[in-house]
């Protein structure tokens, strides 16, 4: 199962609990708020759009390149002649496969939806909801003011959102890529987590053996 959430529509909180009453092992994103804060370029907003962009990208790369992806704490394993994008892609996509190839699990971020696309049995979730009461429930969960948790909402959303598009080539906004999408704002969060539960068992259901 693969989790698409963006910022303060209480990912981590869903995917936890779901991973829970599955009894699954849950694998927790790489591009977090603080991840996004410390690679977001400084520097005059007068640059295009396309520069900032790129030079987002290739900080959050980089500071992927030295995290262990994997499940457990896995250190990454080098790979000779090829590029420090083409690892920490290869690196991440290892980590979701051997989980989905062995003992299942559940994946928040790490553009999961397409990297395991080809998997009838993947089961692909969407969180969202609209920017002011994610705002709102980051401050809540975070105990932040509405200036912070604007910034936070801004800047991880951004990332996030830059991921999926240079590596996959996708927007996550496209529902097309999800088969259940939920707006956890207005939902309890434990109301979400029961019907990504529920979604997930009827679709592993009808899924071919």
């Amino acid at each position: 199962m693969t989790i698409s959430a963006t910022y303060g529509a209480g990912g981590t909180t869903i995917g936890r609990a779901v991973a829970d009453e599955l009894r699954l092992p849950f694998l927790e994103r790489v591009v977090t708020p603080h991840l996004a804060r410390q690679t977001t370029p400084a520097g005059p907003e007068s640059l295009a759009d396309d520069e900032r962009h790129e030079r987002l990208f290739q900080r959050i790369v980089e500071a992927l390149a030295g995290l262990p992806l994997a499940l457990g704490g896995a250190a990454p394993t080098p790979v000779e002649d090829v590029s420090t994008e083409e690892r920490v892609r290869a690196d991440v996509e290892a980590s979701i496969r051997n989980l989905a190839t062995t003992t299942g699990g559940v994946v928040l971020g790490r553009a999961g939806m397409a990297v395991l696309a080809d998997r009838p049995d993947a089961f692909h979730v969407r969180l969202d909801g609209p920017k002011p009461r994610r705002i709102s429930a980051a401050m809540a969960r975070e105990a932040i003011d509405e200036a912070e948790a604007t910034r936070r909402l801004r800047e991880t959303d951004k990332a996030r959102a830059l991921y999926v598009r240079r590596f996959y080539d996708r927007d996550p906004r496209d529902c097309t890529l999800y088969h259940l999408v939920l707006d956890s704002t207005a939902l309890p969060l434990d109301v979400c987590a029961d019907l990504i539960v529920r979604g997930a068992r009827a679709v592993w259901q009808a899924a071919p053996s």
